[in-house]
């Protein structure tokens, strides 16, 4: 089980950029994925984006790729959410969470996100018109 805390979410205008942080206490183990996700009030959960451990392949959603970046730190164990060009509807509750696949950010964007059973607390994205 990996503990997860997210920071750096905030208030930002339409255009803005956000980076997200996600802080694991627990150890992130090889064949891992890490992942973002979001939901908006009265939406369902949303995919966002993935990378795994081994060969720090990423996986973004349609509705953001291009505009955000993953990325990992095994050395502080963390993994970021660059967020540029941010809209309205990019305002949610932003989770990072960790599965025990490789597959799991590819099954995620396509099904479901049953493979990651780690989450943290999540951290507020608001963006402003």
């Amino acid at each position: 089980q990996v503990d997860l805390v997210e920071s750096g979410g905030g208030l930002v205008h339409s255009g803005g950029s956000l980076r997200l942080s996600c802080a694991a206490s627990g150890r992130v183990l090889p064949g891992y994925t890490l992942g973002w996700f979001r939901q908006a009030p009265g939406k369902e959960r949303e995919f966002v984006a993935s990378i795994t451990t081994i060969g720090n392949i990423p996986q973004y959603s349609d509705s953001v790729r291009g505009r955000f970046t993953v990325s990992r730190d095994s050395a502080k164990n963390t993994v970021y959410l660059q967020m540029n060009n941010l809209a309205p509807n990019d305002s949610a509750v932003c989770y990072c969470a960790a599965a025990k696949t490789m597959t799991a950010g590819r099954l995620a964007l396509w099904a479901s996100a049953r493979g990651f059973d780690c989450w943290g607390q999540g951290t507020q994205v608001t963006v402003s018109s």
